[in-house]
C-alpha cells in the first residue's frame, strides 16, 4: 500500500509541474506576440511617417519646378517705349530665396487655396444657396423649355443645395420631436428629413408644370431701385406675384402656392396619425411664405452680406 501511494504521489508531481510549464509557455507565447505585434506597429509607424515625407517632398519638388522659367519665354518684359525692363536686384534677390526653398513654397500655395476656399464658402452672392435669380443691371428675358428643365434639376435633384436646404425644417422637426410618433436620434432624424425631402420634390414638381404651363417667371430679379426699405418690400413681393412670358406684367404665383398646397395634402401619405389633409396643406403655403420671403430678402441683399464678410 505504501509503494502505491508513492507512485500516485509522483504521478500528481508530474502532472502539476506538467500544468505549470504548459502555463509558463502559453505565458511566454502571449508575450511574444505582444512584442512582435508592438514591432509591427512601429513598422507601420515609420511606413506611414515615411510616406508622408515622401508626399511633401514631391509636392514641393514640383510646386519648385513649375515656378522655374521656360526656356522659350523672353528673358525680360518689354517696356512701352520698347526698351527692356531691368530687373532690381532686390527682385532678383527675392526672387533666387523664394525658389531656393519649395517647401515654403508648398506651405504659401496651401495658404492661399485655402483662404480662396474660405472666401468663396462666404460668397453669398455667387454661391447656388439662393438658387438661380437675375442681377439687379440684367434685364429679364424669357426662358426656353431648356431652360426650365435645367433650372428644376437643379433647384429640385441635382445639386447638394436641394438637399441640404432641407434640413433646417428638418432639425426644427427633430427640436420640438414633430411629428411625435417619430423617435429620435439619427433615425428620427433621417424620417423627418425624407419626409421634408418628398413634400418639396412633390411641391415643386407641381409648381415647374403650373408654371410652364402658364408662362411664369420662375427666378427672382434683384430690385432695380434704390434705398433698403424700396428693395424690402420688392423681395417680399416678388414671393407673391411674378412675370408672365412678357417680363412685364405681373401676376398671383398661382403655381408657386398652389404646388405647395398640393405638397402638404401628399404629404399626409407618409405621416404618421391622422393628418388633416387641408391643414397640412395650408402649412405648406404658410411655410412657403416664410421661407421663399427669407430667401428673396437673402438674395437682395447678398451684395451687402458679402461686404460685412470681407468679401468683394
Amino acid at each position: 500500500m505504501g509503494k502505491v501511494k508513492d507512485e500516485d504521489t509522483s504521478q500528481n508531481l508530474y502532472r502539476r509541474g506538467h500544468r505549470v510549464h504548459r502555463g509558463k509557455a502559453r505565458a511566454e507565447y502571449a508575450d511574444s506576440m505582444n512584442i512582435a505585434g508592438a514591432n509591427h506597429l512601429r513598422v507601420i509607424g515609420r511606413g506611414a511617417r515615411g510616406l508622408l515625407l515622401v508626399c511633401a517632398i514631391s509636392l514641393a519638388g514640383r510646386a519648385w519646378t513649375q515656378d522655374q522659367p521656360q526656356s522659350g519665354n523672353p528673358p525680360a518684359t518689354q517696356g512701352q517705349s520698347g526698351q527692356e525692363a531691368p530687373a532690381s536686384g532686390a527682385e532678383t534677390k527675392k526672387d533666387s530665396g523664394t525658389s531656393a526653398n519649395p517647401v515654403q513654397q508648398v506651405v504659401d500655395l496651401t495658404k492661399n487655396e485655402t483662404t480662396k476656399g474660405l472666401l468663396k464658402a462666404r460668397d453669398w452672392e455667387s454661391s447656388r444657396i439662393f438658387g438661380i435669380y437675375v442681377g439687379k443691371n440684367r434685364p429679364l428675358v424669357a426662358m426656353t423649355v431648356q431652360q426650365r428643365k435645367e433650372i428644376y434639376l437643379k433647384q429640385t435633384l441635382t445639386t447638394p443645395e436641394a438637399y441640404i436646404k432641407r434640413m433646417v425644417g428638418s432639425l426644427y422637426d427633430q427640436a420640438t420631436g414633430s411629428p411625435r410618433q417619430w423617435q429620435g436620434g439619427i433615425g428620427g432624424f433621417g424620417e423627418r428629413w425624407a419626409s421634408h425631402e418628398g413634400q418639396f420634390i412633390a411641391a415643386n414638381s407641381i409648381a415647374a408644370l403650373g408654371n410652364y404651363g402658364l408662362g411664369y417667371e420662375v427666378r427672382y430679379d434683384q430690385c432695380k431701385c434704390e434705398g433698403k426699405w424700396p428693395r424690402i418690400r420688392h423681395a417680399f413681393i416678388r414671393n407673391l406675384v411674378t412675370y408672365d412670358r412678357s417680363e412685364e406684367h405681373l401676376h398671383p404665383q398661382w403655381a408657386l402656392y398652389g404646388g405647395a398646397f398640393a405638397g402638404g395634402m401628399i404629404a399626409t401619405t407618409w405621416k404618421p396619425g391622422n393628418e388633416n389633409i387641408w391643414k397640412e396643406g395650408a402649412y405648406g403655403m404658410v411655410g412657403q411664405v416664410a421661407y421663399g420671403t427669407l430667401l428673396n430678402f437673402l438674395t437682395e441683399f447678398a451684395r451687402e452680406i458679402n461686404r460685412k464678410q470681407g468679401v468683394e
